[in-house]
C-alpha cells in the first residue's frame, strides 16, 4: 500500500455519563454501534465514564470495577468481531483505596492496552488526588492498522513532554479522553492546548470530551498542522475525521520539529510531591 493509500477513519464520541455503570455502558455500545455503521477504524471516548459523581467524587472509590469487571467484559463484548478498536476511560480499582484513573483500549473482545493516569488534576480548587491514585509508567503505544497511537488522559494535556515522549516514541496520532470542568477561560485552555500538542509534535489528537452539567464537552480533532477537522458543542455528540499518513509527512516535511529539535525528553517520572499545590 502506498503512502498516499494510508488512511485511518476516527471518532470521538461525546456523552455524558451518570451515576449508574449500566446505563454508561449503554451509552458505549451505542457509540461503538454508530462507529461500526460509519466504517470508524478507531473510536475515543471520554474520561472516567464508568461512573460519574458530581457532588460526591469520593464515591467513586466504592463504584471503581476490575479490568475484568461487568463495565470492561461489556465494552469487550460489544467489540467482539470487530475491526474496531476503541479506547474508553473508567476508574479501575488499584492497591489501595484510591482507584487509578485509566484508558483501556479493546479490539475484538481483549483489551490490547491500558495508560493509568499519570497528572491528576489537582488545580482550580480540585483534588483529584484526593480519591485517584497517580501512576509513574509512560504508556506504550498502540498499533491500529499501521499508525501508532499515544494515550494520554485530559489534565495530562497542559504537560508537553509526555505528548512528546509519545511523539518520539513513534506515534502519529493521539487519543486525549477528557472529563474538562467548566470554568473562566477553560474552553480557550482545552482548544488552544489540544491545538498546541499537535502543532508541536505535528501529530494528529483526537480530544473525546465529556459533556453534561459539571463538563464542556467541545471534543475535537486536530491535524499535524493545527488545524482543527471535527468539532462538537457542548452536548451529546459524535464526530469523525479521516486521518492519513500523507498529510502526516507531508506536515513533519514542512515544520520538522522533531528533527531541529535540541532537546530529549526524560521518560521517567519525576517523584510525586507529598502535598501537591491546589492552583
Amino acid at each position: 500500500m502506498s503512502t498516499a493509500d494510508q488512511s485511518l477513519k476516527v471518532a470521538a464520541a461525546q456523552l455524558a455519563a451518570g451515576e449508574g455503570w449500566q446505563e454508561n455502558l449503554a451509552s458505549v455500545t451505542a457509540a461503538i454501534d454508530m462507529a461500526v455503521a460509519e466504517g470508524v477504524d478507531l473510536l475515543v471516548l471520554p474520561e472516567g465514564i464508568l461512573a460519574r459523581f458530581i457532588g460526591e467524587r469520593e464515591r467513586i472509590r466504592e463504584h471503581a470495577q476490575t479490568l475484568d469487571g461487568p463495565f470492561v467484559s461489556g465494552v469487550a463484548t460489544a467489540t467482539r468481531g470487530l475491526d474496531l478498536t476503541v479506547v474508553v476511560g473508567i476508574h479501575e480499582v488499584s492497591d489501595n483505596p484510591r482507584p487509578y484513573n485509566t484508558l483501556v483500549v479493546l479490539r475484538d473482545g481483549e483489551v490490547i492496552g491500558l495508560y493509568r493516569k499519570l497528572h491528576l488534576y489537582d488545580a482550580f480548587a480540585n483534588r483529584e488526588s484526593d480519591n485517584v491514585t497517580p501512576a509513574d509508567v509512560v504508556p506504550p503505544l498502540v498499533d491500529v492498522k499501521g499508525f501508532r497511537l499515544g494515550l494520554m488522559t485530559c489534565y495530562d494535556v497542559r504537560f508537553p513532554e509526555l505528548a512528546r515522549l509519545l511523539t518520539v516514541s513513534g506515534a502519529d496520532l493521539l487519543a486525549l479522553p477528557a472529563a474538562w470542568v467548566r470554568g473562566p477561560l477553560k474552553e480557550d485552555h482545552w482548544r488552544t492546548m489540544v491545538t498546541a500538542r499537535a502543532l508541536e509534535n505535528t501529530v494528529y489528537v483526537i480530544g473525546s470530551g465529556e459533556c453534561g452539567p459539571r463538563n464542556i464537552g467541545r471534543s475535537l480533532i486536530v491535524d499535524p498542522l493545527g488545524v482543527a477537522v471535527a468539532e462538537a458543542g457542548d452536548g451529546p455528540g459524535f464526530i469523525t475525521a479521516t486521518i492519513t499518513r500523507e498529510r502526516l509527512e507531508t506536515a513533519r516535511e514542512q515544520l520538522p520539529v522533531l528533527v531541529n529539535r535540541r532537546f530529549d525528553v526524560e521518560p521517567a517520572a519525576r517523584p510525586i510531591p507529598a502535598d501537591p499545590p491546589t492552583a
